[in-house]
């Protein structure tokens, strides 16, 4: 008799060859890459499906071999995947240069040159704006001097228009005491005598008055003639002086803080 264990392995043997050669013409693609790990599972699950007779459980399970054994691999080509779309949908950075070198230093020499001419137009700014400084700073001083003289000279001439209106009071003084005879200056005529007197002592305050505050008269007799200082009303023949020498005073002459308020009128030699 026939040893059963014997039949059932032999049969078993058979349909293993079988189920081999024809997965080798109809799954050569997918046993190619599979592992001698893989084919033995592919191959032991057939063979129970085909026991069976179940054919819907073979199915899933050779749609699961692949996806059992490969799934380290499945699951680095998603990683894969997921980066490359990623790195396409992400948008580019316009600042980022290229790995290229030369890219690079092209991208630096115009960044230079653009930072040059930023620098030459700011220091065109800065000269024109030191420039406008100094001539504020210039004009402002101008404006300081001249104020400053002006305060000064309102200071020192603030009075000459009251001093010329006392110099027509002064002339009067002066004429008044030049009318008066000497010889008639006796004890004979004490009225004469003592308004002459007061006249002369009212002249003669009203002239410190005058110099207290600058007023300083002019008396040019026997001198040169000066068209600054004087007003020559006519001119004589005088041999005992040289020419264009004043030999006649006929009005004091007045300076306020050395500037002619009124010039001498006088009287020159030919």
């Amino acid at each position: 008799m026939f040893n059963r264990k014997n039949i059932f392995s032999s049969f078993i043997k058979k349909i293993t060859v079988s189920i081999f050669q024809s997965s080798l013409l109809q799954k050569k693609p997918i046993i190619k890459g599979m592992a001698s790990k893989q084919v033995k599972y592919l191959h032991t699950a057939r063979l129970i499906t085909l026991l069976t007779g179940n054919r819907n459980l073979w199915k899933n399970s050779w749609a699961a071999v692949p996806r059992l054994f490969s799934s380290e691999k499945s699951a680095e080509q998603q990683q894969q995947q997921q980066s490359q779309q990623q790195s396409e949908n992400s948008p580019a950075d316009p600042g980022t240069v290229g790995n290229n070198p030369a890219d690079q230093i092209k991208k630096l020499a115009q960044d230079l040159e653009v930072l040059g001419k930023e620098v030459e137009s700011l220091k065109e700014q800065n000269i024109q704006l030191l420039d406008k400084y100094r001539r504020s700073l210039a004009e402002s001083e101008n404006l300081r001097s001249r104020l400053s003289k002006q305060i000064a000279d309102a200071k020192l001439f603030g009075i000459q228009g009251f001093c010329k209106e006392l110099l027509d009071v002064a002339d009067i003084l002066g004429h008044a005491t030049n009318s008066v005879p000497q010889e008639e200056l006796t004890d004979k005529n004490p009225h004469l005598k003592s308004l002459y007197e007061g006249l002369s002592m009212t002249q003669a305050s009203l002239f410190q008055v005058f110099k207290r505050h600058g007023l300083e008269t002019m008396n040019p007799l026997k001198e040169k003639f000066d068209p600054n200082l004087h007003e020559a009303l006519f001119q004589k023949e005088d041999s005992s002086v040289d020419p264009n020498t004043i030999i006649e005073v006929t009005k004091l002459g007045y300076k306020l803080h050395n500037r002619v308020i009124r010039p001498a009128l006088v009287g020159v030699s030919k």
